[in-house]
């Protein structure tokens, strides 16, 4: 099929028509599973919200092999014509002047050219590799905020408004008293300004943000042009009454509610950029590449996150080099020490006692993405065909690559394409963090790690390598797992006790005196991950010695069949209104 064979302008329009039609699509399923998440929350069907997550995530993958099923059915499409698709990608831009979502089409776009051609293609002739229209503006005709004024009605009376606006079908336990509570909180965050103040609004997001067992406002105070945000988690009790548990308003906790390592809010928005640029402007700390995902919008998040880094590495001139720690057996990880993410490839070959393979590893990782991620495990951005300049690897490095990912990179014009790898944020190695730790910051890391443990099996997650070299401590303070090659679920694992010895030469002996299949787990061993740092095991003990017997791990599991969910609040529980039986250490 070439641009001069008859096609011509309406070849070219149809094309491009066709792969928008395909992106309308997805985004219709899209909010239609998100939208119902209101409806899962008011009913207390968790099981439901997990399901919905999950089938979510992938709508995307989905919607894009059914694009190109379309395109192939009514074009000839076997060979690329640049020209063509030039005059498809204008076609494209045009179509997209009043389109409410038109940066997430433009990813969409990309993603379908990518997957029908070769990578020599991928340039911004052919591909959005800069952006194509204009954002900024798609909001100014329909908000993503309501506008409430504490001057005129009282902070009490404002922040009621705001939680009635949302039209509950559920009722309020104590409208009045939560809303009391809430004008308290907000008021206190408020005090550094002197009297008398200047006037004051609330801005509050218009759609409820739904992850897990909560629904979330998202709001922010103006006063004058000084900005202070603030999040009200809402909860069902046991009569299944509305209350507000907390007003979250430090910038640090946050930060964390929208972190890397939990899973995706489901919020409806008919304009996600409006809805972005409001985030940023209460959470500045977070790129727009962080906060698409968080809201649901992981591809477009991924467009961001490649931009930004093809912007960095035109503005650094810093060494591609091997990530600090210990080296893993499964994946060889380097790193940009000027920029905040590892680079994650699976080695060619695993050394013992490894036995795993490539597609089990890449299962895991999927596992990752569509699970639970309770805070405690890092997202991961799964490229492929990725390109770094040749000269951006430090000599130890590409010698490194070339003995261990061979088969998995090869060089082109100057560049080194590795097939397929995962980006995650860096963080310091729990090891690594421990070894120059004072005594307070190391009982709170270990206090942290204990609780990522017990937070990850409480969401049907085994961790299986639970040494600390496994584990990151963010920018936050807070231990996070990063290393899935053994990860599975917890229902599927047999917690066992040790069986005594049957003589003293058993008991002595190097070996182990009973059989351990592949599927069993002995917690009383636990105490061997930590075993090599004495202040470490001494820590640990003192905070998380359940996690060394059989029985609290089998009532976790007991938990898991019931789908009965312990409540893990990602706010700390100082902050809490109501003290719960279950609450999640702040760590």
């Amino acid at each position: 099929m070439t641009a001069d064979s008859g096609a011509g302008a309406g070849l070219a329009r149809r094309i491009a028509a066709t792969i928008l039609e395909g992106f309308n699509r997805h985004f219709s399923l899209f909010g239609e599973i998100t939208r119902g998440a209101r409806e899962r929350f008011e009913a207390a069907d968790w099981e439901a919200e997990t399901a919905a997550r999950r089938e979510r995530i992938a709508y995307y993958d989905l919607r894009v092999k059914e694009a190109i099923g379309n395109l192939n059915a009514r074009f000839d499409l076997a060979k690329p014509d640049p020209k063509l698709w030039r005059e498809i990608k204008r076609w494209y831009m045009w179509e997209l002047y009043e389109h409410k979502q038109p940066e997430l089409a433009e990813s969409f776009y990309n993603s379908v050219f990518c997957r029908l051609f070769d990578r020599s293609y991928f340039n911004n002739d052919h591909i959005f590799v800069r952006p194509g229209s204009a954002i900024d503006h798609l909001d100014m005709d329909d908000p993503v905020y309501a506008g409430y004024y504490p001057d005129e009605s009282g902070m009490r009376g404002a922040l009621q408004s705001a939680l009635t606006g949302f039209k509950f079908r559920r009722k309020w336990r104590d409208l009045d008293g939560d809303a009391g509570l809430l004008a308290e909180g907000l008021d206190a965050a408020l005090q550094p300004f002197p009297a008398p103040r200047p006037p004051l609004q609330l801005h509050v997001v218009s759609s409820l943000f739904y992850r897990n067992k909560a629904a979330y406002v998202v709001g922010r105070a103006l006063v004058g042009v000084d900005i202070r945000p603030f999040v009200i988690p809402i909860l069902l009790d046991e009569n299944m009454e509305l209350f507000a548990d907390a007003i979250v308003t430090e910038e640090e906790d946050l930060a964390v509610i929208f972190s890397f390592t939990r899973s995706y809010f489901m919020v409806d928005t008919a304009v996600p950029a409006g809805l972005v640029a409001f985030l940023q402007s209460i959470l500045p700390g977070k790129t727009r590449a962080d906060l698409y995902a968080s809201i649901g919008f992981h591809k477009q998040g991924k467009t961001l996150f490649y931009r930004e880094f093809l912007h960095h590495l035109g503005h650094s001139s810093d060494k591609l080099i091997s990530a600090p720690g210990i080296k893993g057996m499964v994946m060889s990880v380097f790193t940009l020490p000027s920029y905040p993410y590892v680079f994650k490839v699976i080695k060619d070959r695993f050394a013992a006692p490894k036995v795993t393979d490539r597609a089990a590893v890449r299962e895991k990782y999927q596992l990752v993405k569509m699970h639970d991620r309770a805070g405690r495990m890092a997202d991961t951005l799964e490229f492929s065909q990725v390109a770094f300049p040749v000269g951006r690897f430090s000599e130890e490095l590409l010698a490194e690559l070339q003995k261990e990912i061979a088969s998995s990179m090869y060089t082109e014009g100057g560049f080194v394409i590795i097939r397929h790898l995962y980006i995650e944020r860096s963080m310091v190695p729990l090891n690594i963090y421990l070894e120059h730790a004072g005594r307070e910051m190391l009982e709170r890391a270990v206090i942290s790690y204990g609780n990522a443990i017990k937070e990850m099996i409480a969401a049907n997650i085994f961790p299986g390598d639970m040494l600390l070299k496994n584990f990151g401590v963010t920018r936050y303070n807070r231990v996070v797992f990063y290393d899935y090659d053994e990860i599975r679920l917890l229902s599927d694992i047999r917690i066992r006790e040790v069986p005594p010895a049957r003589s003293p030469e058993e008991e002595m002996s190097s070996e182990p005196w009973y059989h351990a299949g592949e599927d069993d787990f002995f917690p009383e061993q636990f105490d061997s991950f930590v075993a090599s740092h004495p202040r470490v095991r001494e820590s640990f003990l003192a905070h998380h010695a359940d996690l060394l017997r059989p029985d609290y791990w089998k009532k976790v599991q007991e938990d898991i069949a019931k789908q009965k969910r312990r409540d893990v609040f990602p706010y700390p529980p100082r902050i809490r209104f109501q003290r719960g039986e279950k609450e999640a250490n702040e760590s």
